[in-house]
């Protein structure tokens, strides 16, 4: 399972021309999942995720979470960071999860988020969509569980 999280002014998605989501300050997660991941690790990255440390307190320091800053979460399912790329120039994506399994643990991540008292919002799952942020800082990582 990979996520890149990016810390945010806002961010939003777009389907079809029409809004689905927004955010204000917090974080844009573009969550991939892979075969065999399972509840445990969703669990365990977005445990991390939530206690990430990546907001400026009153020195400037990184020092603050997305609860302590009462940030927003826009969480955005991405298959695409499941890609390998080493053989040739077309990436395969024969390491992403089934959509079926990956759709279970993308709505589970939102609930996840959602139950630690953070406001989130998601993309909508395998949509074609069109996902703006104003990164701030900018401040991105990605992790791997």
């Amino acid at each position: 399972m990979k996520a890149v999280v990016q810390r945010v002014q806002n961010a939003s998605v777009v389907v079809d021309g029409k809004l689905v989501s927004s955010i204000d300050k917090g974080y844009l997660t573009l969550l991939g999942v892979a075969k065999g991941d399972s509840e445990e690790q969703l669990q365990k990255l977005m445990t991390k995720i939530l206690a990430l440390r990546i907001f400026p307190d009153e020195t400037g320091k990184m020092n603050l979470s997305l609860k302590d800053v009462g940030g927003q979460h826009l969480i955005v399912s991405q298959f695409t960071l499941l890609g390998d790329a080493s053989k040739g120039n077309r990436p395969s994506f024969i390491g992403a999860e089934l959509p079926d399994r990956a759709k279970e643990l993308y709505e589970k991540a939102l609930v996840l988020s959602e139950s630690q008292g953070v406001k989130t919002q998601g993309g909508i799952f395998g949509a074609d969509m069109k996902v703006s942020l104003l990164n701030d800082g900018p401040v991105t990582l990605l992790l791997e569980v």
